[in-house]
């Protein structure tokens, strides 16, 4: 399984070239195909259905029924119950997600862009400055709730192997598993 983020990092990264089942976020479906896609913004689902994107596209139970027509499906429910506000399923965005699906479908999860922070204060993320994004000048996005949310989903399947592919980058302590390691993206 290989999850892709929009962080980035993964700039220059073919993915089509990459053979595995591929689990990506939002605006991929304007570069790339991957079999299960994320969205969920409404402004997301909407581009991806105009598009006739040709994928399993997910999103979250508040808007399924706008959509279910179009053969969008909900996203899975959470694993586990917290009682912190980063559990709540309406705080998961479409990184943490994808993340929870290729859990569901497989053991091994590289993952791909998934640079939680920026190197300077602004928007870290390919897509920006383009429609339903951000523009670059905006504020990065506190990652805080994406490592929780990951986080928990590396402890609750201690069997799956979680791989992080990046560059001069730390996990997050939080992510700091015996089912967790990080590889140069160049390894890729």
């Amino acid at each position: 399984m290989l999850v892709i983020g929009n962080g980035e990092s993964r700039k220059g990264i073919d993915i089509d070239t990459i053979k595995d089942t591929k689990i990506g976020c939002n605006a991929i479906l304007r570069d790339y195909f991957v079999e299960h896609l994320v969205c969920v913004d409404r402004k997301m689902v909407r581009e991806a259905i105009n598009a006739k994107y040709k994928s399993n596209i997910y999103t979250r139970s508040n808007w399924i029924d706008e959509f279910k027509a179009y053969g969008v499906m909900e996203v899975p429910q959470l694993p586990y119950k917290g009682k912190e506000r980063p559990d709540e399923p309406f705080q998961w965005g479409s990184g943490p997600y994808a993340v929870l699906i290729a859990c569901n479908l497989g053991n091994n999860i590289n993952m791909i862009g998934f640079d939680l922070h920026s190197k300077d204060k602004y928007m870290n993320n390919v897509y920006k400055d383009t429609n339903n994004y951000n523009r670059s000048d905006h504020h990065f996005i506190d990652p805080r709730y994406w490592i929780h949310q990951i986080g928990v989903l590396m402890e609750i399947y201690p069997d799956k192997r979680f791989t992080i592919y990046q560059k001069d980058w730390q996990l997050p302590d939080q992510w700091k598993l015996p089912n967790v390691s990080l590889d140069n993206i160049d390894n890729l």
